[in-house]
């Protein structure tokens, strides 16, 4: 071997004995800081408080919009027996009109009635005829009560509707705007420390190069041909995950419109395949990366293609679920609550302790 090429293996060997010690003293890890992990969480909080609170304002204005219906249905009927009932009233205020102007009172029926049985028999007409005309003034009267006292209950839901309207048009305000300044924070801290982490990698690079090529240098000075061969250094983990561009200032309805297509094009023709609605719409719901959850999936079981358990694909514990939708939430629900916003080298150590570096390559 000539000193050129010895000098390159040594300055090679140098440098795979120097690597893991580098970065075991530089902090790599470009994760939200606890600061702003508690920040995220209680975010999140206030997002599923407030996500809640407008489930329930939706829900009591669809029990209003009912009842409004309902309502709405009753008056027509009234509205529309109003007019016969106000006939029937009419004549019966006639009838009695008519009665008392002709005169037939208790006398004039005596005087006209040729035995007690006759008389008997016109009081009792004429009685039950005034008894069914007032019978008919009072129905008019209940309906006109009822129609006025209905109405009022229909302007009384409308208002409530309304307000029930607004107050989860300001709850869904409150919860988007927590949204977007949590991930808008997270994803600038992300920013900054990927910075920082690529800026501490290449300071060690450099570092630890220059002191391996002095070493050599030096070792091939003092003659010292040492030719022990290394077993191999220890995985490290990679450059990180590039910004994912998650715009969350936006709805729902958009964010997911945006992501699902290109989930699906990366879980295609895996078991997962189809499922980038359900991933997207839960990182929504809980505010985490949406390449996260599909990412572990792909780490841990190809896509879903070597489940442990049911429905399965992130190797989570020895939980099972009874169909893809349903993983997918508690899943992504899971990373939110105990893992950060996104993939970091602290999450991934949590995650996958025995073999974390490779996880995260893998992840990232």
């Amino acid at each position: 071997m000539t000193p050129l090429a010895m000098r390159c293996v040594m300055v090679l060997l140098a440098l795979a004995l120097a690597w893991p010690m580098a970065f075991a003293q530089v902090d790599c890890s470009w994760g939200a800081t606890e600061e702003i992990e508690a920040k995220i969480t209680e975010a999140q909080r206030q997002i599923e408080e407030s996500a809640a609170s407008y489930d329930e304002a939706v829900e009591r204005i669809g029990e209003l919009e009912e009842q409004i219906r309902e309502n709405e249905s009753r008056i027509a009927e009234l509205e529309e027996e109003l007019p016969r009932q106000k006939e029937r009233s009419d004549e019966a205020l006639t009838a009695i009109y008519k009665m008392n102007r002709e005169g037939y009172s208790l006398i004039n029926m005596v005087l006209s009635s040729e035995s007690v049985v006759e008389f008997l028999t016109c009081v009792d007409y004429l009685t039950r005829l005034q008894n069914r005309n007032i019978d008919v003034i009072v129905s008019l009267s209940t309906m006109e009560q009822e129609l006025a006292a209905t109405q009022a209950a229909l302007d009384e839901a409308l208002s409530e509707a309304k307000r029930q309207e607004k107050q989860a048009e300001d709850s869904l305000a409150v919860a988007q705007a927590a949204r977007e300044m949590a991930q808008r924070e997270a994803q600038e801290q992300a920013r900054l420390e990927r910075e920082a982490q690529e800026a501490a990698r290449k300071a060690a690079e450099e570092a630890e190069a220059k002191k391996a090529a002095e070493e050599a240098e030096k070792q091939e000075q003092d003659d010292s041909g040492s030719s022990e061969e290394n077993e191999g250094s220890t995985e490290t983990p990679s450059v990180a995950p590039s910004d994912d561009g998650a715009n969350w200032g936006a709805d729902k309805q958009s964010f997911v419109s945006s992501w699902a297509g290109r989930i699906d094009a990366y879980l295609a023709g895996s078991p997962l395949a189809g499922q980038g609605t359900t991933f997207a719409a839960a990182a929504w719901d809980y505010g985490v990366d949406p390449r996260w959850s599909p990412a572990i999936s792909a780490v841990e079981s190809s896509k879903g293609a070597a489940c442990f358990k049911p429905y399965n694909a992130w190797g989570w514990g020895s939980a099972s679920w009874g169909s893809w939708e349903e993983a997918i939430n508690a899943h992504v629900a899971g990373l939110a609550r105990g893992y950060g916003y996104t993939l970091s080298e602290s999450a991934a150590q949590k995650y996958c302790p025995p073999n974390w570096q490779h996880w995260y390559n893998g992840c990232a």
